[in-house]
């Protein structure tokens, strides 16, 4: 049989371990201001108010598409000085392959699926992929190669080639992470 309930009807400090009961009622105590206090402000708190100068924000959506790409153009100023860039540079076509050949051969089957993609695009993918190097998300490859550089992470000279070669092609997609163009798309395909 379950215990009674009892009625507290004192209106002390409550029992160890019990609570007092919350109550929202109209017996709420609000301290009223004075008419002098509201009437004459003090001295102090009206020569310390900043001005405030207006600043001209633009305001509406920045797309993920958009904030890469101006990531990119940033990125692209940083890099153009630097030694990495130009050993990027001296990278041969020969080398892009064998890089891709090793990475295939750590696995133990072909990826079927990319069968159809040029191998930059496949190497990109893999870059994208690897989270060793930080974030893909959200980030312009190139700014995530420095980044990864910066932190000493030692990403490959190989990415930052392929990089740049379709840079230099006017490939404006390049800078995008597959990952990232799949994650913010609107649509939905096939059936849920």
């Amino acid at each position: 049989m379950p215990p009674t309930r009892r009625a507290r009807t004192s209106t002390g400090p409550a029992a160890k371990g019990a609570q007092k009961t919350l109550s929202f009622g109209s017996s709420k105590i609000s301290k009223s201001a004075t008419k002098d206090k509201l009437a004459s402000p003090s001295p102090s708190s009206s020569t310390t108010k900043p001005t405030i100068s207006p600043i001209d924000i633009e305001p509406g959506h920045v797309t993920s598409e958009v904030a890469i790409s101006e990531q990119a153009v940033d990125v692209k100023a940083e890099v153009s000085l630097s030694p990495e860039e130009e050993k990027a540079r001296k990278v041969t076509d020969a080398q892009i392959r064998r890089y891709w050949r090793d990475r295939e051969a750590e696995r133990r089957a072909p990826r079927v699926h990319q069968g159809d993609l040029s191998i930059e695009e496949k190497i990109l993918r893999l870059w994208d992929m690897s989270s060793q190097f930080g974030p893909a998300i959200g980030i312009a490859r190139m700014k995530r190669w420095v980044r990864a550089n910066k932190l000493g992470l030692a990403p490959p000279i190989e990415v930052l080639a392929v990089l740049l070669k379709e840079g230099e092609k006017g490939n404006s997609k390049i800078e995008r992470a597959y990952v990232d163009e799949l994650m913010s798309s609107k649509y939905v395909i096939g059936e849920a």
